[in-house]
């Protein structure tokens, strides 16, 4: 009997090591490019061999309701799984590739509370990167005090990062160390910092170009979103306020580093493939493109009927689907109303979008309408009204950060006006972090210091060209940006980038719905070529590439839509710039039509039509150049 026992003992365990081990070997990516070795609460992240990023600690504190944080205790490692191939693969609506796929392997780690509790690290390796969150079961009545979270980024790395902010409206300066972010625009010396964030592990992988882009995905109910603080080398994941009382199941959103080339940065899609499904049944609906804007020449809202219809009338001429009525029009003059601007737009072709203030950050001083879409009730009320008015979609400004209630906020107003097939772009408002997958009526998102501020400080004037060729390296990669690109004339500030890299920038820059800058009389005044341009420029692409580039240098993007490819060239530089390209992979064109710079200020344009792609460009300081290619 002892005996029978015994064997069936045996037989478990061997079982229970097929499913759990505590000497495993590294966890690996499908490609065997990324390897993760564990070390108890610790991991290294290897990149072909060579170890480039440490997690120095893993895991989540939990307090009871009402308590204040209790002290932190250490976790014991329990096991690991075997590992778990998973296949991506989905579609967009819009974005930087229309068909996404992917792999990785997951491995789920567990790890014991001295309560008795246990936490479950799911990590992810894919082709591009790790993604990684914590999972839990039959928790009791609790909220979340504090995530363990902490990566080692040693002192003499390059990074690119930038100071927090609500809106997430600031440079990405380079720098090699640790220190705080100086005080600048009213911020004090800060050592909270933003998603994404950019770094630069080439030397610790011995000469190959190694780069990690920090962010996160797939924010849900209960949660909310999260940043970086660091003390010396240690940058810590830290959730922002969540008060949510939790029980039962839970986990955090998914962590994320995109890592490899700065090609394979700017192409991944990690970010979506980490997110929830579609949860639209039709999206139909859902139609990407440009959109006429007005604010930015007026630094004022839209309650001027007739300069309405000016916008209106250039989305009509250019052949843009969208017009965009900005703030104020609450506040309509001349007897005119909102529904009046409405349907001047459906008698010229043109689809309307509204805006409205979020009313949950600034408010005293701000512009209306105000407070109606807090309540559920008002919010189907209004977004009833808009569609049955014809209204396409709503602009959503000032929100107050990245805390639980704005992140709820954000998901009930992307679920409340899918019901009415309204499209969503979120202003004043925190980074995309994969909703664009789960709901794509998101259809862009600033979060990004964007041409509006030519309206605000001069400071953009002297910085723009460089800020322009950091943002494909970071923001932009996570998600739509609502840069507003493409300004040929100047707003309350000049603007000293050339015509040809303003441009590129609608290239350049990928965002579902794509604003214009500029007023209607200095898009009108453009060569006939320029303006058929902007009438067909694509805002869905089949296909993403960086053909060459380096942060805030310059950059040369390739986005594909059918059988066109569009390629948009930035010089960041104040000087001229030759970028050697190599085209093999976009294949050979029939037609290539170039945009550039003539370098005249009487004819800025040089507008060209050839069957040959160069192997060389030479750019004008601050300038650009965009080529289509059949």
């Amino acid at each position: 009997m002892k005996t029978t026992r015994k064997r069936f003992e045996t037989v478990i365990a061997l079982l229970l090591a097929g499913v759990m081990t505590l000497s495993a070997a590294p966890a690996k990516s499908p490609n065997g490019h990324l390897t993760m070795k564990q070390q108890g609460q610790r991991f290294v992240l290897s990149y072909d061999g060579h170890p480039v990023l440490t997690l120095s600690d893993v895991g989540v504190d939990m307090k009871d309701v009402g308590k204040e944080k209790e002290a932190q205790q250490a976790l014991t490692f329990v096991g690991r799984s075997k590992a778990r191939h998973l296949n991506i693969d989905y579609t967009m609506i819009g974005g930087k590739r229309l068909h996404c796929t992917n792999q990785c392997n997951e491995y789920r780690y567990t790890f014991r509370h001295p309560s008795g509790k246990e936490q479950v690290l799911v990590m992810r390796l894919a082709n591009d990167g790790i993604a990684f969150r914590y999972e839990m079961d039959g928790l009791p009545e609790c909220q979340l005090a504090a995530e363990r979270t902490t990566f080692l980024i040693p002192e003499g790395t390059p990074r690119w990062v930038q100071p927090w902010t609500d809106s997430y409206e600031d440079f990405f300066p380079l720098s090699f160390d640790s220190k705080p972010a100086p005080p600048a625009r009213g911020r004090r010396s800060t050592n909270r910092w933003g998603y994404p964030a950019l770094f630069d592990f080439s030397g610790s992988a011995h000469g190959a170009a190694v780069y990690a882009l920090f962010s996160e995905s797939n924010i849900e109910s209960r949660q909310s979103a999260s940043c970086l603080y660091n003390d010396g080398e240690a940058y810590r994941v830290v959730p922002d306020q969540n008060n949510v009382v939790i029980s039962g199941s839970w986990h955090t959103p998914w962590r994320v580093v995109i890592m490899g080339s700065l090609a394979d940065i700017v192409s991944s899609t990690l970010i979506t493939d980490m997110a929830e499904p579609c949860q639209i049944s039709d999206t139909s609906w859902i139609k990407p493109g440009v959109v006429s804007w007005v604010y930015w020449a007026y630094n004022h809202g839209s309650n001027d009927y007739n300069i309405i219809r000016k916008y209106v009338d250039m989305a009509a001429t250019l052949h843009l689907p969208y017009v965009l009525i900005d703030a104020e029009w609450d506040e309509m003059r001349d007897g005119k109303t909102i529904e009046d601007a409405v349907a001047y737009a459906h008698q010229q072709g043109v689809k309307p979008l509204i805006w409205y203030n979020s009313s949950v950050g600034w408010i005293n001083g701000a512009p209306g309408p105000k407070f109606k879409l807090n309540k559920p009730e008002d919010r189907e009320r209004e977004f009833a009204w808009c569609e049955r008015i014809g209204v396409a979609g709503v602009k959503i400004d000032f929100f107050s950060g990245d805390n639980e209630m704005n992140m709820q906020y954000c998901i009930d107003l992307l679920e409340s006006a899918a019901r009415h097939h309204l499209l969503v772009n979120f202003h004043g408002a925190t980074i995309p972090r994969g909703w664009q997958r789960t709901w794509p009526n998101l259809v862009s998102t600033e979060g990004v210091y964007g041409a509006e501020w030519y309206n605000n400080v001069p400071t953009f004037t002297r910085k723009a060209a460089s800020h322009n060729c950091m943002l494909p390296f970071t923001r932009n990669v996570i998600g739509p940006m609502d840069y507003t690109p493409c300004a040929f004339s100047d707003s309350q500030h000049p603007h000293i980038t050339t015509h040809a890299h303003e441009l590129a920038l609608t290239v350049v820059f990928e965002s579902t719905l794509q604003h214009l800058a500029d007023r209607p009389e200095s898009f009108l005044a453009q060569p006939a070529e320029v303006q058929q341009f902007l009438g067909a420029l694509p805002t869905a692409w089949d296909e993403t590439r960086l053909l060459a580039g380096y942060p805030g240098q310059y950059v040369a993007m390739a986005r594909r839509s059918g059988n066109k490819w569009y390629v948009g060239i930035l010089n960041g530089r104040d000087s001229e710039h030759t970028i050697h390209l190599d085209w093999s992979r976009l294949g050979k064109p029939k037609n290539v039509r170039c945009f550039s710079d003539s370098g005249a200020a009487d004819h800025p344009w040089q507008i060209s039509d050839s069957s040959t792609l160069p192997t060389s460009v030479s750019l004008q300081p601050r300038g650009g150049m965009v080529l289509v290619m059949e």
